[in-house]
């Protein structure tokens, strides 16, 4: 958080604190069971994915719904940890900003498991 006194960060500055704050952000989220069974799931598919794919357009696709995955994951996190923040009386609006957060999340691993599917299909049917 910047004060009165202090610059925001420019150039080479900023990425390097940005790049931080991403990192904080990846520690946050593996301290979240939903995101640490997903990252282990993760470490998994993704190596597989370059088993399974036919060709570089298969294998790109195949990560890609997977990182997916976890940035939905990583957003509703953060919805969740706002909405906590402001307030843990219940509410409707907070109950809708965390519903559709977790229904990106379930988009998200329908999609991913369409795709696999799709892939597995392809490859021994």
């Amino acid at each position: 958080m910047h004060t009165q006194h202090t610059k925001p960060a420019r150039g080479i500055r900023r990425v390097v604190n940005a790049f931080g704050y991403s990192v904080e952000g990846l520690k946050a989220g593996l301290t979240e069971p939903a995101f640490l069974e997903e990252s282990l799931l993760a470490s998994i598919m993704i190596p597989a994915a370059f088993w399974l794919g036919q060709g570089w357009v298969e294998v790109s696709l195949l990560i890609s719904v997977v990182i997916l995955v976890l940035v939905a994951e990583l957003l509703n996190t953060g919805i969740e940890a706002a909405i906590d923040h402001i307030s843990l009386e219940r509410h409707p609006l907070a109950k809708r900003a965390k519903d559709v957060g977790s229904a990106a999340v379930m988009l998200a691993l329908l999609l991913c498991g369409g795709v696999w599917l799709a892939a597995l299909i392809n490859r021994f049917a």
